[in-house]
């Protein structure tokens, strides 16, 4: 895997932050973390991570909140966000996608399963470039 991809990871659980850390880093990514909404959108406009990893809950603002923020600003719109939340709701997942999400997986997830969306996102995400 590209070294040069770095993943920011935005959950309140500090717990899962470590073990998706662990994972990415195993896999080559580089990974910057934020454990709430408004430290999210700092990192996004002074990291540019290559892709975000979103919680929906999560103090200050939520994940669909830093998502409709990120998706209007051109900047870092082009961005791809995965939303990984316990919320399983029809609506939540719809409004997820309607708000510009490029892919949305349910707590608890099966680590490689997020691995495999990840690359699957990245690797489109260079094809356009």
């Amino acid at each position: 895997m590209n070294p040069k991809h770095r993943i920011l990871i935005c959950d309140d659980d500090p717990l899962l932050i470590e073990l998706m850390s662990f994972r990415l880093k195993a896999k080559g990514f580089g990974v910057i973390t934020a454990m709430d909404g408004d430290e999210a959108l700092s990192k996004v406009a002074s990291e540019q991570p290559s892709l975000v990893v979103l919680d929906a809950m999560m103090p200050r603002l939520d994940g669909f909140e830093v998502l409709s923020r990120m998706k209007s600003d051109a900047g870092v719109a082009h961005i791809p966000v995965i939303m990984l939340t316990a919320r399983k709701g029809e609506k939540d997942i719809v409004s997820a996608l309607e708000r510009g999400a490029d892919d949305y997986l349910v707590k608890p997830f099966i680590p490689e399963e997020l691995l495999a969306r990840l690359s699957k996102l990245l690797a489109r995400q260079a094809s356009r470039q």
